[in-house]
């Protein structure tokens, strides 16, 4: 796994330096991602679609089709306490909790628990509905790190429309308020679509985030799930290169945008894993792929097999889903739309695209 390393940010080394007062296990792992990374190990954030329960019904949502109908198994509190388990062993050090919407589930108190916050920085996805003052306290209180609140517009009636969901633009308003009177870190999670990433409501968006002193985490658009085979809504390189020029002016970044010094370029596997809540573990949150399941082999092993395969081993500077043409038609649109989800790694990726093809 080859990258383009980078020296730390003022914003990076602040980071580490609370992190290694607040969460000593933290720091102790994310000191080790430089070793890691030139051993070519993946340093993946842990996506975690614990439940698809939601109360809302997005127009681009990503898992719809991820929803299995029948009595696969799900998880529980226990497998979510090996799955932190092995992740902690494998030295992964932060966790997203998502869904469907995290703040209904019953139990994400005993879900925290489980994944144990002393030992990862732990994030969990909302569209604030339910994230008022009292809940966003609390939610700091049990260890929870930082809070990525999904909002697409500052028209309320654009962003109500889009998250199909009357009032919801309010709630998420109050949520950034009182996740900062809380003392919990917060950023804007946006959906930017070939239309959007040049517009001026775009940037009426990015000083908003501004003026509030919270960065945003732009989402390219995905032709996937509820957006299956929308080409026309996808970024170019151009469009990338854009967004490279307002991460000068903004606080605003991709997930192609460097992080702890390392620029990794597209980071599924490497620095993204997706583990659905039947235990398939994925590329990331968008190339509906299983490299293996939870519930019948290894993390570590799933991991390494998907490090494995050229797309994700290899660097690859820019998002296969969201721009490159050749991976959306070749991969997405033959192998993988269209079938139950998510399709296991052996049918989409044959033997030329591994890098030891010894290693299924």
């Amino acid at each position: 796994m080859t990258e383009k390393k980078k020296p730390l940010s003022g914003a990076e080394k602040d980071k580490r330096d609370r992190l290694k007062k607040e969460k000593p296990l933290v720091y102790e792992k994310i000191v080790k991602y430089d070793e890691k990374i030139r051993r070519g190990e993946s340093v993946a954030i842990v996506q975690f679609q614990y439940d698809y329960t939601c109360n809302f019904q997005c127009r681009h949502c990503c898992i719809t089709t991820l929803r299995k109908k029948g009595e696969e198994r799900c998880f529980t509190i226990p497998d979510v306490k090996e799955l932190s388990r092995q992740a902690d062993a494998m030295g992964l050090a932060h966790l997203v909790i998502t869904g469907g919407e995290p703040l209904v589930f019953p139990d994400f108190d005993k879900l925290v628990e489980a994944i144990d916050p002393s030992r990862f920085y732990l994030t969990s996805d909302t569209n604030g509905w339910y994230l008022d003052a009292k809940r966003a306290k609390h939610l700091k209180s049990i260890g929870v790190d930082k809070i990525q609140l999904s909002l697409d517009s500052l028209s309320a009636g654009e962003h109500d429309d889009f998250r199909r969901k009357k009032g919801s633009h309010e709630r998420a308003v109050r949520a950034i308020d009182a996740s900062l009177e809380a003392g919990l870190a917060i950023i804007l999670a946006t959906v930017v679509t070939r239309q959007r990433v040049r517009s001026a409501e775009f940037v009426e968006f990015l000083e908003f985030a501004k003026k509030k002193g919270v960065g945003t985490f732009v989402t390219y658009a995905k032709p996937v799930g509820a957006w299956e085979g929308k080409l026309d809504m996808l970024v170019t390189r151009e469009d990338m290169d854009h967004m490279r020029g307002l991460e000068k002016k903004y606080n605003v970044f991709t997930h192609l945008t460097p992080s702890y010094g390392h620029s990794l370029g597209c980071i599924a596997v490497k620095r993204m894993i997706s583990i659905t809540k039947y235990g398939d573990v994925m590329p990331c949150p968008y190339i509906h792929t299983s490299l293996g399941n939870f519930f019948k082999e290894p993390l570590k092993k799933i991991v390494e097999r998907g490090m494995n395969i050229k797309h994700f081993g290899r660097r690859v500077d820019t998002c296969l889903i969201a721009e490159d043409r050749h991976f959306i038609d070749e991969y997405e649109t033959k192998r993988i739309s269209g079938k139950d989800l998510p399709v296991p790694c052996s049918e989409v990726f044959p033997a030329e695209d591994l890098i030891d093809p010894d290693l299924k």
